[in-house]
């Protein structure tokens, strides 16, 4: 909160306050989980001075018990406008005109009257202070990220150990999902098998294993709330010729990227750099085959900003985390991902937060 509230200060036009509903953004910066609802819990964070959190009042009690932190506790009844509070609020501390910004994820409903009871402030976009504070990770964030990854690749590694012929993606899906589960970790895992895995998010059509064919399994799971998305591609069997060539090429795009991301760099540069692998090796061009980004930022959210995808002007940071994810898709064929995650560092190339690479299409954990 104090570098929001910094931020807020230092970015141009200023931001006056900073409105949070409920998810991954209002436990970042208070350590408070709560449900959405149509019920509003906030946090109203003006850029100095105490938090204030706008609270249903049968609610308080509960409320207080998650509370780490000194905050003005402003309550709201049944037949009362939380927004209305919130408005109060700021208006006490002296805030009744400039911006105010609202997280991307509070629901219409909220800002549109936070809106229309703050009529003095401009209600925009907090992107420019959430995505600034979440978007760099600490080393502790980095801590929680590799072992969700390390989580992840003990799970996957005793799937691909039990997969047999015949099992449906349901059944190899229930295999990750227990997985997690005897590590009392919440977790799952998209699995495509043989044709199916050419469309990335699969298909609603009934698959089940036989030989030669590609088993793509694609999830992660939480430590403390910080994720991980990990993918690998294996076979059931000997790897067909055309499956092992593209295994290669998607992983030296993996190498590429991982190169190309680096400090000071446009985020849009790592994904030129995977892409002319997969167009090179014949794959291209543009998204003929690799149909999709090559990563997205991930911490508390599995997929959030900054993006690796074309175009895209973020310039790389330090602490910055996304995932690493190419991939070549023959429809009628087979598909095929490789996916890792990575942290930007001070100097040199990114590293990785997964143990490592997939080592060969036989051993996919290694």
């Amino acid at each position: 909160m104090q570098h929001a509230q910094k931020l807020m200060t230092e970015l141009e036009p200023k931001y006056d306050a900073l409105f949070v509903a409920p998810g991954t953004s209002l436990y970042y910066f208070t350590g408070i989980r709560w449900g959405m609802s149509e019920r509003l819990l906030a946090l109203v964070l003006p850029r100095t001075g105490e938090p204030i959190l706008v609270v249903p009042a049968f609610e308080e009690g509960r409320m207080r018990e998650k509370l780490q932190f000194p905050a003005e506790v402003r309550i709201w009844q049944e037949d009362q406008s939380p927004t209305k509070i919130a408005a109060v609020a700021l208006a006490d501390r002296g805030i009744r005109a400039g911006k105010i910004g609202v997280e991307e994820t509070a629901p219409f409903t909220f800002y549109d009257h936070l809106r229309a009871a703050a009529s003095g402030l401009e209600c925009v976009s907090a992107d420019p202070l959430t995505i600034a504070c979440r978007g760099r990770k600490s080393e502790h964030e980095l801590e929680l990220m590799r072992l969700a990854c390390e989580a992840t690749f003990d799970v996957f590694r005793a799937v691909f150990a039990s997969v047999k012929e015949g099992m449906s993606q349901e059944d190899i899906g229930k295999l990750v999902e227990s997985g997690f589960s005897k590590m009392s970790l919440h977790g799952g895992a998209l699995v495509l098998l043989g044709v199916s895995a050419a469309l990335p998010h699969g298909t609603i059509k009934p698959q089940n294993l036989k030989e030669g064919d590609v088993i793509l399994i694609d999830g992660g799971c939480a430590v403390e709330g910080y994720q991980s998305d990990v993918t690998r591609t294996g076979v059931l069997g000997k790897p067909p010729e055309k499956v092992a060539r593209v295994f290669q090429v998607v992983r030296k795009a993996q190498d590429a990227a991982l190169d190309a991301a680096r400090a000071g760099r446009l985020s849009g540069a790592v994904d030129d750099a995977a892409r002319k692998v997969v167009t090179d090796a014949g794959f291209g061009p543009d998204y003929k085959t690799f149909t999709h980004r090559l990563g997205h930022g991930i911490g508390l959210d599995g997929h959030e900003h900054p993006y690796l995808v074309r175009g895209s002007k973020t310039v790389l940071e330090p602490g910055m985390t996304f995932s690493n994810e190419p991939g070549i898709y023959l429809v009628g064929e087979f598909g095929l991902r490789c996916e890792d995650d990575m942290v930007i560092t001070a100097d040199g190339p990114a590293q990785l937060l997964t143990p490592a690479f997939a080592p060969s299409l036989e051993k996919p954990l290694g």
